[in-house]
């Protein structure tokens, strides 16, 4: 795709006057780091705040009497039971039950509002408008920005701007005013650490950031540290770390299925992935620290010390928190047990490595 036919976000200009590297993704020209470079960006965003624009996710809103009962039937997820405000990562499911897309859902009074990845949002559109015809009506909302605060000092910052902030616990979300810009506002994030992700008009977008960046705790972070932060942190990206071939209990994902689902069922792929929870899945996610400081790169060959393949990385590199390379991947069941030993072929050459548990790093979030 040519720089032209890129999408831009809303704060497209503001990353250039900032000197960020542009880089395609998902169809879009996004910063993938600034001039202080990815492992400060990442640093800092565990020490103080960064600021993501993550414009280019896929943001919706479905309405309708039978919305919740009609989003259900297409994940595993308790939907039904989502009480306004609070949020719920799910996953669209196939009938293989693997996994077709990873969203948030988020309670919203009369609505849900919805968060799919950037690279699959036209294809969970035409899914949803496909399967919710006549159920509930889905409006993409084209017109709104996306921002992410993290770390540990975007609790403080925020509340600067929007008191109400201060008050909403770890996967809650509420209409709140930002420095005067009327925005969703929800206490989430994608890093390990506590944080917001904004929601505000487009048009508004540009200066609230700025605003935000005037705040001496807060630099732009882009999608390179946006990425290590995630691996540290044991988090899947779509595409690489789940896709159509893994399914939820492969995936280490059986969390995402609430009590009353694993009773009742109903969803795409159940009877396998509910088969899967009860005997387990041949294979498993898992976190992998190889020894040494050369990083195992997605693709990298896992196998035991005969050299018999067991399984293949699918996100690695180096983590600046952790001060070492980390990776996951999946490995078959019988060798999946944290302590577990075993080879990375790193360009060619068998190297030591552990499965570990996940996260990397701790989680920080903000239980209330």
């Amino acid at each position: 795709m040519t720089d032209a036919a890129l999408q831009k976000t809303p704060l497209h200009a503001l990353h250039l006057e900032l000197g960020a590297r542009m880089v395609p993704f998902a169809g879009y020209d996004m910063p993938v780091q600034y001039p202080r470079g990815i492992i400060a960006e990442h640093l800092h965003t565990r020490a103080k705040a960064g600021l993501f624009d993550v414009s280019h996710m896929g943001q919706a809103r479905l309405e309708g009497a039978g919305a919740a009962a009609a989003l259900e039937a297409l994940v595993p997820g308790d939907i039904k039971g989502l009480a306004p405000g609070r949020m719920r990562y799910t996953l669209f499911t196939n009938e293989a039950g693997g996994i077709l897309d990873d969203l948030m859902v988020t309670g919203a009074g009369d609505h849900l509002l919805l968060v799919v990845n950037a690279a699959r949002k036209a294809e969970d559109f035409a899914h949803l408008e496909r399967h919710l015809a006549g159920k509930a009506r889905l409006t993409r909302l084209e017109d709104r920005a996306l921002m992410a605060l993290q770390g540990p000092a975007a609790a403080a910052v925020l509340a600067r701007l929007a008191p109400g902030a201060a008050s909403l616990g770890f996967m809650t979300g509420a209409a709140l005013p930002v420095d005067g810009e009327a925005c969703f506002v929800t206490r989430s994030g994608y890093t390990g650490e506590d944080g917001f992700e904004l929601s505000v008009p487009a048009g508004a977008a540009e200066r609230l950031a700025r605003r935000l960046l005037r705040e001496p705790e807060v630099l732009p972070v882009g999608l390179g540290a946006r990425d290590s932060l995630r691996l540290e942190a044991g988090l899947c990206l779509y595409g690489h770390d789940i896709d159509e071939t893994t399914t939820v209990i492969e995936a280490d994902l059986a969390w995402t299925i609430q009590k009353r689902r694993r009773a009742e069922g109903g969803f795409p792929g159940a009877a396998i992935i509910l088969g899967e929870l009860a005997s387990g899945a041949r294979r498993k996610r898992v976190g992998i620290r190889p020894e040494g400081r050369a990083p195992a790169r997605e693709g990298t060959e896992i196998t035991v010390a005969d050299g018999a393949p067991v399984g293949r990385v699918t996100s690695g590199g180096f983590g600046p928190s952790a001060d070492g390379p980390v990776a996951m991947g999946y490995v078959a069941a019988a060798h999946a047990a944290p302590g577990t030993t075993l080879q990375l072929l790193v360009r060619g050459t068998p190297r030591p490595a552990r499965i570990v548990p996940m996260p990397f790093v701790p989680h920080r979030y903000h239980r209330g």
